[in-house]
């Protein structure tokens, strides 16, 4: 009996835990915990709290079951009514974390740049071997090179195709091969080699599955987006539409910059071949004689226009009248 009411007590410290949470904080990430271990877990704990932020593990139910009574206004049937009364204010921002509480969900509450977040939880990654069964995260290759393994286990090595050859009493991979498919299961025979090769394809972090951020949900892709993404999407589409604006004839305010410059080339070239100019063009025209390719092209037309000069003919030995001994008698 004293052991539930310490089980008890421990809920309802956590419960109360919870509930005064959701008043602290705006944003969250919402990572899945799947094959992560203790450690990973303590030590992206102990460097969240550096950044002010919390990382909250426990059962769905009694998480929701305090963000529920958080975001409910309080009732008079209610055991706490007037301490709720005193203190209650809406969180209506909260409301979406409620649908998101499924599976093996653990919630990262923090106010500072989720991209921070992320890459604080993905430095804490550990190497996983390929289990059998398990299915591959990424494609696994196996580089050429010596293996040190003796020339008796070469069946594991027939088994999965891969070209080999003995090398100083050892066996020699004389190919890349890949031996297993990013989301097929792991084989017995991939598992093997790859242990006796000690390597360790796999790699086990918290996984970002939501965006949580003052009321909106996003998915984890928008943790990718920098600012230079930004900037660069914006220039390919001023790009685009300043192509399509050409092409139709109809000036916007991305085409026109275009239109001016191409005008201005137009006016600069008639007044190469005509007596009419202006300061601009002037400008470009003294630019362009004093420029070195300007130079270089004036030499080689000076070249062109020297006379040929008049070459020899050919002498075969006595002209075309000897070539077959043309004064010879038959």
């Amino acid at each position: 009996m004293v052991k539930k009411n310490e089980k008890r007590i421990k809920k309802e410290k956590f419960f109360e835990r919870v509930y005064n949470v959701f008043d602290k904080y705006t944003r969250a990430l919402l990572v899945e915990c799947n094959n992560i271990s203790a450690k990973q877990i303590h030590q992206c704990r102990k460097e969240l709290r550096t950044n002010n932020s919390l990382m909250l593990m426990g059962k769905n139910t009694l998480i929701k079951a305090a963000l529920q009574k958080r975001i409910s206004e309080p009732t008079p049937n209610e055991a706490d009514y007037e301490e709720r009364k005193a203190t209650w204010t809406p969180v209506p921002h909260m409301e979406p974390l409620v649908r998101l509480l499924k599976g093996n969900l653990g919630i990262i509450f923090t106010n500072h740049d989720l991209t921070d977040i992320k890459d604080i939880i993905d430095k804490h990654a550990r190497e996983a071997p390929a289990k059998v069964g398990s299915f591959a995260q990424c494609d696994v290759f196996i580089e050429a090179g010596p293996t040190g393994l003796d020339p008796k286990q070469t069946a594991f090595f027939q088994n999965l195709q891969i070209p080999t050859k003995i090398v100083k009493a050892q066996i020699e991979i004389t190919a890349k091969k890949q031996i297993i498919e990013v989301g097929e299961k792991v084989g017995s025979n991939e598992a093997a080699l790859l242990q006796k090769l000690v390597i360790n394809p796999f790699s086990y972090r918290l996984k970002v599955a939501h965006v949580f951020d003052n009321g909106n949900v996003y998915g984890p892709g928008v943790l990718d987006i920098t600012a230079e993404s930004i900037i660069s999407s914006y220039q390919k589409v001023i790009a685009n539409t300043a192509s399509i604006s050409l092409e139709l004839g109809i000036p916007t305010k991305a085409s026109a910059p275009h239109s001016i410059l191409r005008v201005f080339k137009n006016l600069v070239a008639v007044t190469f071949e005509c007596d009419f100019t202006f300061a601009q063009a002037d400008a470009m025209k003294s630019a362009a004689a004093a420029g070195p390719v300007a130079a270089a092209v004036v030499e080689k037309v000076e070249e062109v226009e020297e006379a040929p000069k008049e070459e020899p003919a050919d002498d075969f030995g006595g002209g075309a009248a000897d070539l077959f001994g043309g004064e010879d008698d038959y």
